[in-house]
């Protein structure tokens, strides 16, 4: 948080004015926040909470303690009187800053839904509301900095969770267990974020799906805010790594040949344990063609895993080769791939020829088809095709695809479940431009080519963090209840012009567990009983710290969900 900018003035410039327009009167706000739509993100039906804790250390305790409380009242309220002055054109009634700071704690109470809890859309996973009569404005006022420094980790955590679940999906379907998922999902993403605030908050989300991470403040963020401790527990771990710069201060433009770089770097400066060395500087595919097979026997007597890092093209083609479709037999691939150069060579109207590349039986094979365009009454379209016999085809390593050419280098062994996994010494990791869509693609692809999904570490970076917005899950907060001159009000927003999404909880409102499924009802008042345990539970009251939970323990509530 930025010591720079005043305790009282972190919101946008109209919410200093809503103190004066809530009815006279009023007593108390209370206010819910909500995921209210996936429709940006439909891969998720529900969000995992998290976020809330660290928010609440680092900005209602440490921030307004040390920038406000603990600060000379005078002079807090002069600069907030400064600032409005200067920017609202007018001074600033101060009264309501000179009472929270002789007060001295944030008079607000905050419920929230236990961290890892997966919470369906439209489910409130927290609420705010003041505990004393005279500040019924702070709930509101909060509302920007809550929302401006939650919706990411939340919507990280989501994010990292589906990526999770769809990873240890296919390690079920093609090595029947998940050991080795944790570190398949590995955080790149620090150099494309938003900030540093942006790095921990998204960075430690991904940490409770995954321990694989080359941002090494999320594991500070944990130890600091979540309980964490790096001596005595996996936080989250990486491995040595080559960047572009190594490799080619290691060449030159005039010589790329990288054997020596390689040799170097697994024989001498890493002869054992794990290291990572990015493969397309110059030319990936003669990288593994020549300089792996080369030195197969060096990386067959280390004791670690040399992992080969592809870093640009097409990822399901770089990790699984081209997509190559496969037929039950010839005849049915001739019959197949006729009809279709048919319909491109008709759109296309200028071809001489085609050639086509298919499967049979795990052989490859190829097809020749001329193409000729003229007329003739009994073919209107004007196009001739005449097939060649199909003949038998080897592959190139560019078209076998990453893990097949290491599996066809080094060996490996074959789950029980009947998939091939690489041989332990050596490994691929692939970091640019991963998406969910991609990763679901390239273990769909594995494993229909008979390979096990856990061969392929994929680095998960900016690139699915930061293209999101706090509309990726519809997050809002809105109040739904107050208390005007001892009278309950039941607040409520549903604009005409809205498709629902922007329709919000009306009252108070009670999460729980109803037959295994988190339920909420609203419309509630303050005494109205619901005989079902309430999800949301206090997490800070009078500006103390009421809930203090583990990484350890919020990660083995969402693994439990």
């Amino acid at each position: 948080m930025k010591n720079f900018i005043p305790a009282t003035l972190l919101c946008d410039f109209y919410k200093v004015s809503h103190k004066d327009q809530y009815p006279k009167g009023t007593e108390v706000v209370y206010s819910t926040w909500t995921p209210r739509s996936n429709k940006y993100f439909p891969q998720a039906n529900e969000v995992v909470t998290f976020g809330i804790q660290g928010f609440v250390k680092e900005f209602l305790i440490e921030f307004f303690n040390e920038q406000f409380f603990n600060r000379p009242k005078e002079d807090v309220v002069a600069e907030y009187k400064r600032i409005l002055t200067h920017t609202l054109g007018a001074e600033p009634d101060t009264f309501h800053i000179e009472e929270l700071h002789d007060l001295g704690h944030l008079p607000i109470e905050i419920k929230a839904l236990p961290e890892g809890t997966l919470a369906p859309i439209k489910t409130p996973m927290l609420t705010v509301e003041n505990t004393d009569s005279r500040f019924f404005w702070i709930p509101n006022y909060l509302e920007t900095i809550i929302s401006n420094l939650i919706w990411q980790p939340m919507t990280s955590a989501t994010i990292s969770y589906q990526y999770r679940k769809l990873l240890d999906e296919y390690a079920m379907k093609t090595v029947g267990h998940t050991n080795d998922v944790g570190f398949q999902g590995h955080d790149f993403s620090m150099r494309g974020m938003g900030g540093l605030d942006a790095t921990l908050s998204s960075g430690a989300a991904h940490l409770l799906s995954f321990t694989g991470t080359d941002t090494i403040p999320a594991i500070m963020y944990h130890e600091r805010f979540y309980n964490a401790n790096v001596e005595k527990e996996l936080v989250g771990a990486s491995i040595p790594a080559t960047e572009h710069s190594v490799m080619s201060a290691n060449t030159s433009a005039d010589h790329r040949d990288e054997y020596e770089t390689f040799k170097r770097l697994i024989t001498e400066v890493y002869p054992k344990g794990f290291v990572s060395i990015v493969s397309d500087t110059y030319d990936f595919w003669k990288v593994i063609g020549e300089v792996i097979p080369a030195l197969k026997e060096d990386i067959l007597k280390r004791d670690g895993k040399v992992v080969i890092r592809p870093d640009s093209g097409t990822p399901e083609d770089i990790i699984c080769g081209k997509d190559i479709p496969e037929y039950e037999s010839i005849v049915m691939a001739e019959e197949h791939l006729l009809n279709e150069v048919w319909e491109e060579a008709r759109e296309a109207n200028t071809l001489t020829e085609l050639v086509k590349l298919y499967k049979v039986d795990g052989k490859f094979y190829t097809k020749k088809y001329e193409i000729e365009y003229q007329y003739h009454p009994e073919n209107k379209d004007g196009v001739i095709v005449t097939p060649h016999p199909s003949e038998k085809y080897t592959p190139s390593i560019e078209e076998l695809g990453l893990i097949e050419a290491l599996y066809n280098i080094f060996g490996g062994t074959v789950t029980e479940k009947g998939y091939k996994v690489l041989d332990s010494h050596i490994g691929a990791i692939y970091g640019d431009s991963i998406t969910l869509e991609r990763a679901r693609t390239i273990v769909e692809r594995l494993e229909a080519k008979g390979f096990a999904s856990i061969n392929i570490v994929l680095g998960i970076g900016s690139y699915t963090f930061q293209y999101n917005t706090r509309d990726t899950l519809g997050f809002a907060m809105k109040a739904t209840y107050s208390v005007v001159n001892g009278e309950e009000k039941l607040l409520f927003k549903d604009p005409k012009t809205d498709d629902g999404t922007k329709r919000s909880q009306r009252g108070r409102v009670h999460v729980s567990r109803v037959n295994g499924e988190i339920k909420f009802v609203d419309g509630l008042t303050k005494n109205t009983v619901v005989k079902t345990p309430d999800l949301l539970q206090t997490v800070f009251k009078d500006g103390q710290l009421l809930r203090d939970e583990s990484l350890q323990e919020i990660r083995q509530r969402l693994l439990n969900n």
